[in-house]
């Protein structure tokens, strides 16, 4: 298990490596000049302009710059944001609840119902309800983030005002910021409406935000169902006498979950990472709303930091899952298939 483990880190430094470079050179070529965007409507005579830029160290060649980065890198700092003047870990630890918390919700409506249709429709193959399922799933899959955001939006907020259309929490409750995720703050706050207004503000960007994953899960859990109820040992249970609740929980749908266990993986990598539409349509304070914004405001150091904090949460899943997996079946850390 231990040499399965190092091979798979080892295979994750040319990654990084590649990361770095394409966090370092995607801002710089965005059009614009982060001192002036850093400055506002504040005029610069040259002269300050230049000692602005050799001050940030924009003056240097750009592989200087890169090695400069990369230092930092190594030794632990993100850098300074050139907006804020706040460290860039600071901004990132305070936000990072707020994906995390939207990831998560999003993820369990995935899974939750994920697995419940592609069940059902494994064990109805062919009926109505298997066409439905299929049929819902691909739209879900192919359906755009930002129109489904604002068809919801659309719906839901603006026509029978069930839900909050952005942020965390009405603005009438501040709950103090104890873990960071905003329903258990607001559950330890005690204010009455508290916990309700923060679980309506996050329904509908889980609901967009783990559509996709919903219709992944669904896909592949029927097709894991319908492979195994061919395995003879699901046949050998029904010949046994065994309840049909007892084959399918037991005997079938525990063994199709092992292909479902890497989906669910790589989605919970793409919803921590990937959230950066949904967070822009729900003004959702999170690190993909505070990347766009610090695309839009030329904040080099930002930018770099939430590039490489996504991808390497991307990975660090991902790496969780192969090892979960050749936990699940011995033959892939052999490199068996």
């Amino acid at each position: 298990m231990l040499a399965f483990l190092l091979k798979r880190l080892a295979t994750l430094v040319p990654t990084l490596i590649g990361i770095t470079i394409v966090a370092f050179g995607l801002i710089r070529l965005v059009p614009g000049d982060p001192i002036e965007v850093m400055m506002g409507e504040r005029r610069l005579d040259a002269e300050t302009h230049a000692a602005l830029v050799k001050r940030m160290g924009l003056d240097q060649p750009l592989p200087v710059q890169y090695l400069d980065y990369v230092g930092k890198l190594l030794q632990g700092d993100l850098g300074q944001s050139l907006v804020s003047r706040e460290p860039v870990s600071k901004e990132f630890a305070a936000l990072f609840p707020a994906t995390v918390e939207l990831a998560t919700a999003a993820l369990v409506f995935a899974v939750g119902l994920g697995l419940l249709l592609g069940v059902s429709a494994g064990l109805k193959r062919g009926s109505l309800l298997d066409q439905g399922v299929m049929g819902v799933a691909t739209v879900g899959y192919s359906m755009p983030v930002f129109w489904w955001g604002l068809i919801l939006i659309m719906f839901f907020s603006v026509q029978l005002g069930w839900t909050p259309v952005s942020g965390r929490i009405g603005i009438e409750y501040d709950p103090e910021r104890v873990t960071g995720f905003m329903l258990i703050d607001a559950w330890l706050s005690g204010e009455e409406g508290a916990f309700r207004s923060a679980l309506m503000h996050l329904i509908l960007p889980a609901l967009v935000l783990g559509t996709s994953t919903l219709a992944v899960v669904a896909r592949m859990t029927r097709s894991s169902m319908l492979e195994v109820l061919r395995e003879d040992y699901v046949r050998t249970a029904r010949a046994k006498g065994l309840s049909p609740t007892r084959v399918v929980v037991v005997h079938a749908l525990r063994n199709a979950l092992i292909p479902v266990l890497t989906v669910v993986g790589l989605q919970t990598g793409s919803l921590l990472a990937g959230a950066v539409l949904t967070e822009t349509i729900f003004s959702w304070p999170g690190i993909g709303k505070w990347l766009i914004d610090s695309i839009a405001r030329r904040d080099y150091p930002v930018v770099q930091a939430g590039i490489l904090i996504s991808a390497l949460t991307f990975i660090g899943v991902n790496l969780i899952v192969d090892v979960l997996y050749g936990v699940v079946n011995p033959r892939i850390r052999g490199g068996g298939h």
